[in-house]
């Protein structure tokens, strides 16, 4: 579905664009943004790949177990679906621990596993589970401690503190996650409600 919504947007904007007599503008937004994002993508490279080897580390030496185990009896709470020892729960773990360090790259396949293993939980429905719609509110939100690919991009821009926004991405991401949280549970308490006679 994203594809063909992507689809749209393009054939839309170059349509307009020719009829308006734009296409000159759109083809070098088309070149200045292709090599903007080859820059900022060579930019990335490194921090990400500094942050993953840190991560690795953090696995190796046992730091990711111990902010696994801290997180576990809050997880359990939010996830009760879930079993303690279910391999969806490990994924989850991993996918949050990884937000909260900024490194969505990394994030992201854990949370694609999360999504399967909860899938499987579910009876393989394609309708998604209580568990599955609150993962989603919670990556989406995303606690983040430090913000890594953020500082990295601007540094690639030069910034005079890069790392000025960690006090602020910590308490907007902070009040998100709480209200992803209560929403989820909002909509939940009503569906319940609702089915209850």
């Amino acid at each position: 579905m994203i594809n063909v919504i992507w689809a749209v947007m393009l054939i839309t904007g170059f349509v307009f664009a020719a009829v308006n007599g734009r296409m000159e503008e759109v083809n070098e937004a088309l070149f200045t943004g292709a090599e903007e994002a080859v820059t900022i993508c060579i930019g990335l490279i490194g921090i990400l790949v500094f942050w993953l080897g840190v991560m690795r580390i953090a696995e190796k030496g046992g730091v990711l177990r111990m902010l696994s185990r801290m997180l576990a009896p809050v997880t359990a709470k939010i996830f009760p679906e879930v079993p303690k020892e279910h391999p969806a729960m490990g994924y989850i773990l991993s996918n949050m621990s990884a937000n909260m360090f900024g490194l969505g790259n990394a994030a992201t396949p854990m949370g694609i596993k999360a999504m399967e293993e909860l899938k499987h939980l579910n009876g393989g429905r394609d309708e998604p589970s209580r568990s599955m719609i609150t993962l989603l509110a919670l990556n989406t939100a995303s606690l983040t401690l430090i913000p890594t690919t953020v500082i990295s991009i601007r540094m690639n821009y030069n910034s005079a503190n890069p790392a000025e926004i960690v006090g602020t991405t910590l308490v907007a991401t902070f009040c998100s996650t709480v209200m992803a949280l209560l929403i989820d549970r909002y909509f939940h308490w009503r569906r319940v409600r609702k089915h209850t006679p």
